[in-house]
């Protein structure tokens, strides 16, 4: 099957996809083909032979709302009904679950947030006060169920340098910037999050340190 581009006028959209998206998620997802059309021949639109949306309903929607006059396809013609059906499900069906402790430590938040990914709301537990109970947001009760450890410090403090003199905090991604390139001098940020055997072995070291000062 190729890859074809056609008028936008001539796709149809699916009235029987059960996906739906939110307002917000959707102005970024228009935002998203405005900054990057290149995605959309990456990942065309596929229709059936009467032209209807299989895959990407939000997408075309999106494509139109951006003013889009063409739109690339993948016309699958031998798929049966049931089949047709079974696709508009399976699509969007995601099987696997983000590494949280990579994104925050290698990636740029707001970056992420921008393209539609759902980070976590980290605003309340910056915000928190000393002894404030805080709720950990759902988005961070990923399977497998894990639990996190807290440390709280103003980012300009002295506890700040301190901890991450104890935890020997390095230099990590952020927005992709692999450290070393040429571009890592505005896209380095301070390691933030460890497993439990990272924080134990670096608490461990940094005892075994101070006992043979």
């Amino acid at each position: 099957m190729a890859i074809q581009k056609i008028s936008i006028s001539k796709v149809k959209p699916n009235q029987d996809n059960p996906r739906l998206i939110k307002d917000d998620k959707f102005k970024k997802l228009v935002q998203s083909i405005i900054d990057f059309p290149e995605m959309l021949a990456i990942r065309p639109i596929v229709v059936n032979k009467d032209m209807i949306v299989l895959g990407g309903n939000m997408r075309l929607k999106a494509c139109i709302e951006a003013g889009l006059k063409e739109v690339p396809i993948i016309i699958a013609d031998n798929l049966t009904d049931e089949q047709q059906r079974e696709f508009l499900i399976k699509d969007n069906v995601s099987g696997g679950e983000w590494n949280w402790e990579v994104l925050a430590n290698e990636w740029d938040n707001e970056q992420l947030e921008e393209w539609g990914l759902d980070m976590p709301e980290l605003k309340a537990i910056d915000e928190a006060e000393e002894g404030e109970e805080i709720k950990i947001p759902k988005s961070l009760q990923v399977i497998p169920k894990k639990e996190y450890i807290l440390i709280m410090a103003d980012e300009d403090s002295e506890e700040w340098q301190e901890l991450q003199s104890i935890f020997k905090c390095g230099l990590v991604r952020q927005g992709g910037c692999k450290i070393g390139s040429s571009s890592d001098k505005v896209g380095r940020g301070t390691e933030r999050v460890f497993d439990l055997k990272t924080f134990k072995e670096r608490v461990l070291n940094e005892l075994s340190d101070s006992n043979t000062k």
